[in-house]
């Protein structure tokens, strides 16, 4: 093959009369356009294919200029596939990022959009107008409780309302129940009326700890106007008792204060104690099976002391009483039982005739624990029971009624002892034992 026609065959034709680079005459070269030197023919077939490559890449480097009008140091368009909006989201999704994290992590504030949610911000001015009742459960937080103001039309913004409220000591003496307040209030405004008494509608009644059933019935009928008959005859199956209260209320209904409106219903009264109870007690992690033993020990804490620093003391009093053999052949011997048994209050003490009453609750004549629990105890007594103190005691007396103090003995002589002053102080107080 004769080398001095490669270029021919590769760069196209080539007219001897039209050297490289010579034009047909009048055609005007563009003044954007370099003109090449003179070059000497490829050696290779390699190297007139590069030439022809850089010749091609030069053409189009000279049509983009041409395109543009000039020859600028510098592009001021977007590059090819380039998105300039890209930059921005992920700037905008770093700072929406991050003000989660700092919520989540930090409890860091983040500045609300409103759309007329409770986060809206914003208050009222002044006490309001009008007559509204809004009700407030059981463990309702204060944002809780905005959010159920803001949508009655209470409060302008229930965020408002949580900030007040988190800011107020009072603020957690609100109690459960129906408050009647008025339409557009002040946030503060609104804190104060539902902390006045006499701002809750419904029937306010304190159940206090260590109550039998009946008494209990009986405080909640004077205090709701329900007939007494209508708590006797309710059905223990309906009130969502634990499986380990055998369908008994005895034990099971919580001491607190509670506000039930006029028309509650003995059923739901007590399905509210009930479900406070289960509430209260949860977090001890008594097993089902383990529940009945343990809430009859917490009610004969309860009904043997003040609770407090002895309730544990008294707990394993019980304990050791119950091993088998030894001083106390297994009976418990308390007083509590029996007053139970013959369901009468007034001293804390038994006659010689009330000990021989045959019941099964009576401690002083049967062995081991009664059948389930002999009062409705409080959460302190209950968590006694649970984990009771660790100790050797098999008597107990409360030498100080007034005071409460009390003394525990590992003998029979040394607890003579000790009775030996309860009875002095007896006499020394007549009328209180």
């Amino acid at each position: 093959m004769n080398d001095s026609h490669l270029g021919n065959s590769l760069f196209g034709r080539d007219d001897g009369d039209n050297p490289a680079g010579a034009r047909p005459e009048g055609e005007e070269v563009p003044a954007e356009r370099h003109r090449l030197p003179a070059e000497r023919p490829p050696a290779t077939r390699a190297a007139a294919r590069r030439r022809a490559e850089a010749r091609a890449e030069h053409d189009a480097e000279l049509a983009y200029v041409d395109e543009r009008g000039g020859d600028d140091d510098y592009d001021d368009r977007p590059a090819r596939g380039r998105r300039p909006w890209i930059p921005l989201l992920l700037a905008l999704a770093l700072v929406v990022g991050g003000g989660f994290v700092a919520v989540r992590t930090l409890g860091v504030g983040m500045p609300s959009l409103g759309f007329g949610s409770s986060q809206a911000g914003g208050d009222y001015e002044g006490e309001g107008s009008g007559q509204v009742d809004v009700k407030v459960e059981q463990g309702d937080s204060g944002s809780a409780i905005g959010a159920r103001l803001q949508e009655a039309g209470v409060v302008k913004s229930g965020s408002t309302f949580a900030q007040v409220f988190a800011t107020n000591p009072d603020a957690s003496k609100i109690q459960p129940g129906t408050y009647r307040l008025r339409k557009e209030m002040s946030s503060s405004s609104a804190l104060t009326l539902m902390l006045t008494p006499g701002s809750r509608t419904g029937q306010a009644v304190t159940i206090p700890e260590g109550l039998w059933a009946s008494e209990i019935y009986a405080r909640l009928a004077k205090a709701t106007n329900t007939p007494i008959g209508d708590y006797t005859e309710v059905d223990p199956k309906q009130l969502g008792l634990p499986p380990g209260a055998n369908n008994r209320v005895e034990g099971y209904l919580f001491p607190s204060t509670y506000e039930f409106d006029p028309k509650t219903s003995a059923t739901d009264q007590l399905k509210r104690m009930v479900a406070e109870f289960k509430r209260q007690v949860r977090p001890l992690g008594i097993r089902a099976d383990n529940l009945n033993r343990v809430m009859t020990v917490a009610s004969i804490v309860q009904g043997e002391s003040r609770a407090g620093a002895d309730g544990p003391k008294v707990a394993r009093v019980v304990e050791n009483r119950l091993k088998p053999g030894g001083e106390t052949a297994g009976r418990l011997q308390m007083d509590s039982t029996v007053h139970y048994a013959i369901k009468k209050r007034g001293t804390v003490t038994t006659t010689a005739q009330q000990r021989e009453t045959d019941s099964p609750y009576n401690t002083y004549r049967n062995q081991g624990l009664p059948p389930g629990p002999i009062n409705n105890p409080g959460v302190a007594a209950i968590k006694a029971a649970a984990a009771p103190a660790e100790g050797n005691w098999l008597y107990f007396v409360t030498v100080n009624q007034e005071t409460g103090e009390t003394k525990f003995a590992e003998t029979k002589p040394e607890h003579d002892k000790n009775v030996r002053e309860f009875r002095t102080w007896c006499r020394d107080n007549p009328g209180k034992c």
